[in-house]
């Protein structure tokens, strides 16, 4: 066996972000209200995206006016989803997926 180092998450950036992240959404946005764990892996999911953008507002300011409202979007589809409020939590997720794409 061969060791190369520790496995940490995984960081992604550029276009590689986008398709990354809209993928968590498109997940989460499919599971939300599953039984059986469905909540738990879609707040993660959201809250995986929203961290690794926030991480990218603040590179720069061209970055920062980009994801910072995305970012606001998804706190807010956190909190509706953990207070069970799938339709709007659902609502919020499709305008975050239309921001990442540009739509």
């Amino acid at each position: 066996m061969e060791v190369l180092g520790p496995k940490g998450p995984s960081t992604h950036t550029g276009a590689d972000l986008l398709a990354w992240a809209h993928n968590q959404l498109v997940i989460a946005d499919q599971i939300v209200d599953n039984p059986g764990g469905g909540l738990v892996f879609a707040t993660t999911a959201v809250g995986q995206v929203k961290a690794a953008l926030a991480e990218r507002a603040e590179l720069s300011e061209e970055e920062r006016y980009r994801w910072e409202p995305v970012v606001s979007l998804l706190d807010r589809v956190e909190d509706d989803i953990v207070r069970r409020r799938f339709d709007s939590g659902r609502t919020g997720l499709r305008e975050a997926m239309q921001a990442l794409t540009g739509g």
